[in-house]
């Protein structure tokens, strides 16, 4: 997450300073905290039986499952298919086109990961770690609020468009 977008929104745009961005983020993460629910006593004693893929979603939907279970596997696939997404369109091998195909293939499951993480909060033995999730889900949000900023306003600084004559009108 920010690999490519952040540099460049500082870089390009004069919407804030890293000063600025790093209070609002401590800013949010204090509110964060302190609205995160304390920890549940004996839930984890009888964790739920993950027979399939189904029950995995399932158990995750409804909060049943640890942060721990609910946020690392979809935070690590969505970071490697953004980064991998990004990657190839700076590079090229995708178009302009594709590349916003593939946001958009992330986009959806996020909400379903957001309200996921935010479910299974108080799954964790620490509010601290719950307000980490909780902040990390509203980042990805600014994520792709950064890449839509990008691809409709800056889309010749951090596409490869000299290159892709297939997709060029893109870039205007």
């Amino acid at each position: 997450m920010f690999f490519y977008s952040l540099p460049l929104f500082f870089a390009q745009t004069q919407f804030g300073s890293p000063f600025e961005l790093f209070l609002i983020t401590l800013t949010l993460f204090i509110g964060l905290f302190i609205s995160s629910p304390p920890y549940a006593d004996g839930y984890l004693t009888t964790p739920p039986a993950i027979k399939s893929l189904y029950d995995y979603l399932l158990y995750t939907w409804y909060g049943q499952l640890s942060l721990s279970q609910v946020f690392w596997p979809f935070f690590l696939l969505l970071n490697l298919g953004i980064f991998s997404a990004d990657y190839s369109a700076k590079e090229g091998w995708i178009s302009i086109s594709s590349w916003d195909d593939a946001h958009f293939m992330f986009f959806i499951p996020s909400f379903f990961w957001a309200i996921a993480v935010w479910r299974s909060s108080e799954n964790t033995q620490t509010r601290t770690g719950a307000a980490y999730a909780r902040l990390i889900t509203i980042a990805v949000f600014f994520e792709y609020a950064l890449k839509l900023l990008i691809r409709y306003q800056y889309p010749r600084i951090f596409f490869n468009c000299q290159e892709s004559l297939i997709d060029y009108v893109s870039c205007f």
